[in-house]
């Protein structure tokens, strides 16, 4: 009786701790009206943010730029991908692409991500696409995934034999490369304590994981500090125990809800020391611009409201 008494006290006291460790913070989000989502995202061209960027690669931190290109166009879901002309089923999307470029010794890495979400998140709250590739002179790799019914479809094609052609299916639970896009269009959506995530497609990369399901919890609270407009942050973080590996993210409390920067810490593998070492970006410009009309010489002059220079992806 005792020996039961004291496992039933210990069970308890385990689960008040665990719930201590991963507590979180309900916010609410202001929101906002269908003018202002339509006047930010629908009248000023794409959202352009370039972060300095210490990037974990080969046990050490590479110092480089990232680029988060945020963007709404039409989507054609027969066939997943932009579309050409109006029709009447077509899917308003955000579209994030996320870069990132960096050297390693020598020789340059060049990552982008793209992220599809569609703008009507309560009846389309997953991603219908994400495709993600990495470039650098040993080679490259590329990852799609594309959302068919309560599955996504998953291609991996990669210059290294063990992760060479792949064809497989994962079921629909919440891929990480979409919390960004579902920051900026519903934060109240994000997923909260225990949930399933499919690991982010440029971590499972770069740390050569399998793309599969893992546990993860997440909280989100208030924090102090300030966004480079001066609006109060929140922080968005998901422990992914299995893997020691944690990302944060923090963004504005108010719309439209920027990222002022992420810290993605994991362990190195083995034969880098097997270290726990962190990933960070911190936003240093933001401009609204319609980018892709501006794709003359002359226009490179715009990229010092980046920070960028017009050769490598760099500050000046």
């Amino acid at each position: 009786m005792k020996i039961r008494l004291i496992f039933i006290i210990v069970t308890m006291l385990v689960c008040v701790i665990a719930n201590k460790a991963h507590s979180y913070e309900k916010i609410n989000f202001t929101g906002y009206t269908r003018n202002q989502f339509r006047d930010y995202w629908y009248s000023l061209g794409a959202e352009i943010s370039r972060f300095s960027l210490e990037q974990v690669r080969y046990g050490e931190i590479h110092k480089g730029d990232a680029v988060l290109v945020f963007v709404t166009e039409e989507f054609n879901p027969a066939i997943q991908i932009k579309a050409d002309k109006s029709r009447p089923d077509n899917v308003p999307v955000l579209k994030l692409n996320f870069v990132r470029k960096f050297f390693t010794g020598i020789y340059p890495y060049s990552i982008l991500t793209s992220v599809f979400s569609p703008v009507d998140v309560r009846n389309y709250p997953l991603p219908m696409k994400i495709s993600s590739s990495t470039q650098e002179w040993c080679g490259h790799a590329y990852t799609q995934l594309n959302l068919n019914d309560d599955r996504y479809r998953v291609r991996m094609h990669s210059y290294f034999e063990k992760e060479g052609d792949q064809d497989f299916r994962l079921k629909s639970y919440v891929p990480e490369d979409a919390i960004w896009n579902m920051i900026r269009i519903a934060p109240d959506t994000l997923p909260l304590r225990e949930f399933l995530l499919i690991p982010g497609t440029v971590y499972a990369r770069l740390a050569h994981r399998q793309l599969a399901p893992r546990k993860a919890v997440a909280t989100l609270k208030k924090i102090a500090g300030k966004s480079l407009e001066n609006n109060p942050l929140v922080l968005y973080e998901i422990d992914i125990p299995a893997e020691q590996r944690t990302l944060r993210i923090v963004f504005e409390e108010k719309f439209p809800y920027r990222i002022q920067k992420w810290e993605e810490s994991y362990r190195s593998m083995a034969a880098m020391g097997g270290k726990l070492m962190t990933t960070r970006a911190v936003r240093s410009h933001t401009i609204l611009d319609p980018y892709w009309q501006h794709h003359r010489n002359q226009d490179r002059v715009m990229l010092k409201k980046l920070g960028l220079n017009a050769r490598e992806m760099g500050k000046e």
